[in-house]
């Protein structure tokens, strides 16, 4: 959903400077939780169920996220295992996890699918902090979008005169801290990544 279906999602008219700070500030949780979700499937070197977010199944006559088929864990830092709720599904889970691009050799022994988490070359890693700076950048566009939005809607209030310049002042302020808060939050959820891609060995 972009910017211009959410604001219409939500209604698009707002009455008061509550709601413009309420829409704002739900929009703007969103950005940072599909961050931490899109930021939690990049590989560290570490393993991470979070490495297996993006595979989807065919079983049962459907396509099924991993979780749904089976349990994941980690038993070691270079290992996941993948244990099927249903042995019938291992090959097709193993399959899947193959075809996923994500660089992983699973192997079954029948029960248990192993995915060992090979390390990462120092080129892998330069390119997966690239993309984790790509992910940040998009995030931060988005916030500001938001913020956009917030102001439009702002405008909008003192030019039917339902808020005074005052009003309208303060509020402007109270979003660009809102603002500048998550785009904070942003820079620090990618550093931290960005880190645990570079140094972990």
């Amino acid at each position: 959903m972009n910017n211009e279906q959410q604001a219409a999602a939500s209604g698009g008219k707002f009455e008061n400077i509550k709601q413009i700070e309420a829409d704002a500030r739900g929009r703007m949780e969103k950005v940072l939780a599909d961050l931490q979700h899109e930021i939690s499937t990049v590989r560290t070197g570490r393993a991470s169920i979070g490495l297996l977010d993006s595979v989807r199944v065919d079983a049962y006559g459907s396509v099924m996220p991993l979780n749904q088929v089976a349990q994941l864990h980690v038993p070691e830092p270079a290992l996941i295992t993948v244990q099927p709720w249903d042995s019938s599904t291992i090959s097709a889970i193993e399959k899947a996890i193959r075809s996923a691009d994500l660089g992983l050799n699973p192997s079954n022994d029948g029960k248990l699918i192993r995915v060992p988490v090979p390390p990462l070359t120092e080129d892998r890693r330069r390119e997966l902090a690239k993309k984790v700076s790509h992910i940040a950048e998009e995030r931060r566009v988005s916030l500001r979008n938001v913020r956009r939005d917030a102001n439009d809607h702002l405008k909008k209030l003192l030019k039917d005169k339902l808020i005074s310049e005052d009003e309208e002042r303060q509020a402007l302020d109270g979003i660009q801290k809102l603002t500048d808060g998550n785009i904070a939050k942003v820079d620090q959820i990618a550093k931290a990544k960005e880190k645990e891609i570079l140094e972990f060995k």
